[in-house]
This record gives C-alpha cells, sequence and structure tokens, in this order.
C-alpha cells in the first residue's frame, strides 16, 4: 500500500485459485487467533475487517471485502473506507452544502432577475470554501488512518498467503 495518490475509498482486486469458502474459512481462522492485529465479521461471500477497538480512533478505517466465484477460483474484491458513521456525517454534509448552495444560487438569481438585493449570492462562494474544507478535512482524515489502512492490507495479504 504506498501513500501516493489520494483516493476517495481506496481499493483493490485479487484474483486467486482458492475457493470463496476456503478464503472466508482463512480470513474467520486468522481473526480468531489470539494476536490477531484485527477484528471483523464474515458471512457468505463477504467479510468486514476493522482495528481492534481499543486502538480505534474517529479516523480508523475498516476493510470490506467481497468474494465473487469464477471458473479457476474466485475474485477477492477490497475497499477501504471510513466507518459507516463517519462516512455518512461527510455524505449528510455534503448534500447540506449543495442543497443550500442550490437554495440560494435559485434565490438570489430571482432577487436579481427582479431587480433586488441578491447579496445573498455571496453565501455561495462561503459555502464552496465550507465544501472544500470538509474535502481537506477528509484527506486528512484519511492521511491520519494510513498506518491502520497498512495494518489491514497486511492482515489480509498474510491470511491468504497472497501479495497485491
Amino acid at each position: 500500500m504506498s501513500s501516493a495518490g489520494y483516493q476517495v475509498r481506496p481499493r483493490f482486486k485479487i484474483e486467486t485459485s482458492y475457493t470463496s469458502e476456503q478464503l472466508l474459512h482463512q480470513i474467520k481462522e486468522a481473526l480468531h487467533h489470539e494476536d490477531a492485529p484485527c477484528t471483523g465479521q464474515v458471512h457468505a461471500h463477504y467479510a468486514t475487517i476493522y482495528i481492534p477497538h481499543k486502538d480505534q480512533h474517529y479516523w480508523s478505517p475498516q476493510l470490506t471485502l467481497t468474494l465473487e466465484e469464477t471458473e479457476n477460483g474466485s475474485i477477492l474484491r477490497g475497499l477501504y473506507g471510513p466507518r459507516p458513521v463517519v462516512w455518512t456525517m461527510f455524505i449528510f454534509f455534503y448534500s447540506l452544502i449543495g442543497v443550500a448552495i442550490l437554495f440560494i444560487g435559485v434565490m438570489g438569481l430571482s432577487y436579481l432577475s427582479l431587480g433586488k438585493s441578491s447579496t445573498i449570492l455571496w453565501y455561495i462562494p462561503v459555502l464552496t470554501l465550507v465544501f472544500l474544507s470538509l474535502w481537506l478535512v477528509a484527506h486528512f482524515g484519511q492521511k491520519l488512518g494510513h498506518d491502520q489502512m497498512v495494518i489491514l492490507h497486511t492482515f489480509i495479504e498474510n491470511t491468504i498467503n497472497i501479495s497485491h
């Protein structure tokens, strides 16, 4: 896992000769190991791997794995992302800002077309700066969680004995 390049939700794909049942069994066994660096849940065709609760911070990532069968084995897809509460919060704020910009734009342009004061339009650049600030906070948060993302990735690589 290199830290070069920013991705909103980094992902990987590994084709393997193991069946999805074999991979899920290996992951479940590794998670139940005493010295496992991760915790998680394993279900049919997918798993979610976390950093242990005692080591988690607000920006701790989680790894969602999905498996699909192929003729020669299976494909393991991994998706790194924030915990659902963090992801939901950012989507909520992005949506709120977007709706506010739309509302202010319509209202301000209506005032402008009626020849009234349209100073409300000055809120659009302000809200755009708030939006960009949130994006920078999310980027900074991902950087804070990078070391834990490497732990999750290394755990999966070691568990299934495959290098990506």
